[in-house]
């Protein structure tokens, strides 16, 4: 017997060059047995939503951005935002969200919600019975350059003769920025006169292939033989 392919989110929020590669690895031995469920941008315009539709067969996608959020629900706050994120992620079932280059700091709200802590109610109570995996991909080391432009200041560092290397890592969400337990890490040395824009194609290469490793580590750290990780109860 086949088992149930495991099941993955991708939030985006631009070109989703991430996301191709999780397509491109799916359901060969560098992602076996998987699938992606819902990719889901903050972002309207983000050419990854693209990606999605065109993939074969074609993966559902989603959007939500903060500030349309915010201007179509008087009284609602950016928590609120992130509560809405959470119910269209658990709307797709996953065993892991994958955050591949989206540009939102989810808070709490978010997190509670996919780690089982916080009910949602929609057209179905939906419950979690073990914590969803969720994995960020930061371009940079481990407490290197937390949060954004993480590429640009550790160029500039470089630079400055401050630092001879930077990397990449794949790490476990948290609440606090990039801070998450190290899931794949690679370091990259930079080159003597290279430019940033050399430097970010090879961080870029280097990405493609952690995010694709990372995402089916986790997966497989997911006791895949355990009930789902969700039930659904109608509402009484």
């Amino acid at each position: 017997m086949t088992s149930a392919k495991r099941r993955i989110v991708v939030l985006i929020s631009g070109s989703g060059t991430n996301l191709q590669a999780l397509i491109d690895a799916l359901n060969t031995p560098a992602l076996p047995n998987a699938e992606i469920t819902l990719v889901l941008s903050n972002r309207k315009a983000a050419y990854g939503l693209t990606r999605a539709t065109q993939a074969n067969p074609p993966i559902p996608t989603a959007y939500l951005a903060l500030q349309p959020f915010l201007k179509a629900n008087s009284g609602k706050t950016r928590e609120d935002y992130d509560t809405e994120v959470a119910k269209i992620v658990l709307k797709a079932k996953p065993d892991i969200v994958v955050l591949g280059g989206w540009m939102h700091i989810l808070g709490e709200n978010f997190l509670n919600v996919l780690e089982g802590k916080t009910k949602v109610k929609g057209e179905d109570e939906m419950a979690i019975t073990r914590p969803v995996a969720m994995i960020n991909l930061h371009p940079a080391l481990p407490g290197q350059f937390d949060g954004a432009n993480a590429i640009e200041r550790a160029y500039e560092a470089f630079t400055q003769g401050k630092i001879t290397k930077s990397g990449a890592m794949v790490h476990k969400v948290v609440k606090d920025v990039d801070r998450g337990e190290p899931v794949v890490v690679r370091e990259i040395t930079f080159e003597v006169g290279e430019s940033l824009e050399q430097y970010e194609t090879r961080l870029h290469a280097v990405e493609h292939e952690i995010i694709v490793q990372a995402t089916k580590k986790v997966l497989d750290e997911v006791n895949l033989v355990s009930v789902s990780p969700f039930y659904c109860c109608p509402q009484s």
